[in-house]
């Protein structure tokens, strides 16, 4: 079968349920059922992690924290070297949204290398790549992709803000950008300059610079001393006169970037009304505004795109993540009006990962032929609720939060006096015993935010309620262990 004729294949014949593939549905069922046999782990070295230290770059960061080495995975378990079986609520920082080896991937990404189509293609154009820029415009709405254009940029969510950030500054001829406390756009160079953690800015010393840095509207600890709508209205308010103000002592921006939720500032969804607003404010004043949906795209949230909670567009999307089916791939979607740069502006070997863009179009498939985003909005209020509960009886959880299977829980200090809106002291230490303990217990989770004080939850997509009700009976064990 060729692949153009492949992907002609109406949805149902295009994507292989679990069910007609033994293989699959066999390991899944195999690796299940041994979680639900689990003892607790003891998270003791092996030979391959030892190596890995003694080889790896000293910027290694997740093995220090989860010092795991995987060798097989399927759908939303992973079992490493040891034989152990571990629930995956971190599912490649968000990026595997249909879960390990979804057999629609697994099954076009066999079809792919067996067509003899070229793998590496730079922007040159295949049947693959023109089905999946029509994918990708078919999942956006109507009235954005009637203008859009696509920027494919090279593998990672980081060149694709990079892109962003060029394409703006020459549309508009202006030289600064705005972005927000806490945001998260990358770590090269160019994006470091827009990330609020200073920690990874602070050995570049003074070379970073023309980002002017917004307080994001963080309901839990608000940058107002407010919260609420009165918080809302005040961050507006600044946003409005920085802008406004001939004496403000800052520069008319060539963009304004946002994440609808900050993910690893710490699962922070914007309000409604707030994006709502920030959206005004940037066309009033003539502002290109930057929607980053690198985690938070493809259903993640609820909404095939966080910013649809809000009603609005962006003039300029950046999509990576779950944009390639697990593989990797980037980017840029913006209004016509910004398609000013010349050509080769911007470029990148790898921006014609053929595998990818196979991968990506059938991952959109699943994604839509099984309503994926309505089941992270169901599945995410179900993880909301039950983590909610235990908040009543452990004073440790200050907020409970998040949008979708995106969500959050930030720990504190109980011991410690609330301040005038009743937060207190994030519990760096706490969270991090709390991870471990929910490792030893079978379950992955990644922390994040202020001081790294929040547990964070990013399952695949296609986790079931029973999955997720392990998870939230796991993280209670884990806290009461990690309280102790």
């Amino acid at each position: 079968m060729t692949l153009s004729a492949a992907s002609s294949l109406p949805v149902s014949d295009q994507v292989p349920s679990a069910s007609r593939s033994p293989l699959h549905a066999g390991l899944a069922a195999e690796l299940g059922e041994r979680h639900r046999r689990r003892a607790l782990y003891d998270l003791g070295d092996h030979p391959l992690l030892e190596r890995q230290r003694q080889r790896e770059s000293n910027a290694r960061s997740y093995p220090r924290r989860l010092p795991l080495a995987l060798s097989r995975a399927q759908g939303v378990y992973v079992e490493d070297v040891e034989g152990r079986v571990f629930l995956d609520c971190l599912a490649g920082a968000g990026t595997l949204a249909l879960g390990h080896n979804h057999p629609a991937v697994t099954d076009v990404l066999v079809r792919t290398l067996h067509s003899g189509l070229p793998l590496h293609t730079l922007d040159l154009t295949t049947p693959v790549k023109d089905r999946f820029t029509q994918d990708v415009l078919g999942v956006l709405p109507a009235a954005f992709a009637r203008h859009a254009r696509v920027q494919f940029c090279g593998p990672t969510g980081a060149d694709a803000v990079e892109a962003a950030l060029k394409l703006v500054k020459l549309a508009t001829g202006r030289g600064t950008v705005l972005a927000f406390q806490g945001a998260y756009h990358g770590m090269t160079q160019g994006a470091l300059t827009l990330m609020g953690n200073l920690g990874p800015k602070a050995a570049l010393g003074s070379s970073l610079n023309g980002v002017q840095f917004l307080p994001y509207p963080y309901e839990y600890r608000c940058p107002f001393g407010l919260g609420g709508a009165a918080g809302i209205a005040a961050s507006l308010a600044y946003i409005d006169n920085l802008l406004s103000d001939p004496e403000g002592g800052v520069p008319k921006p060539a963009a304004i970037i946002v994440e609808a939720v900050q993910g690893e500032g710490g699962m922070i969804p914007a309000p409604v009304s707030w994006l709502k607003g920030l959206r005004e404010l940037a066309t009033r004043h003539d502002i290109p505004l930057i929607l980053d949906e690198v985690q938070t795209g493809f259903g993640r949230t609820g909404r095939m795109f966080a910013f649809e909670h809000a009603g609005i567009e962006p003039d300029v999307l950046v999509l990576s993540k779950a944009l390639g089916g697990g593989l990797p791939l980037s980017v840029v979607v913006y209004h016509e009006r910004f398609d000013t740069w010349r050509p080769g502006a911007h470029a990148g070997t790898f921006r014609g990962n053929q595998l990818a863009m196979a991968a990506g179009s059938v991952t959109l498939s699943v994604l839509r032929a099984e309503r994926l985003d309505a089941a992270a909005a169901e599945l995410g209020a179900r993880l909301t609720a039950q983590l909610a509960a235990l908040a009543r009886d452990h004073a440790c959880i200050g907020d409970v939060r998040g949008r979708g299977l995106m969500v959050g829980v930030e720990l504190v200090d109980a011991a410690a006096a609330p301040d005038a809106l009743g937060a207190r002291p994030a519990h760096r230490d706490l969270a991090g015993r709390v991870q471990r303990e929910c490792l030893r217990r079978g379950m992955i989770v990644e922390l994040g935010g202020r001081h790294g004080s929040v547990v964070r939850f990013l399952p695949p997509l296609i986790i079931t309620a029973a999955q997720i009700d392990e998870a939230a009976r796991i993280f209670g064990q884990a806290l009461a262990a990690a309280s102790l």
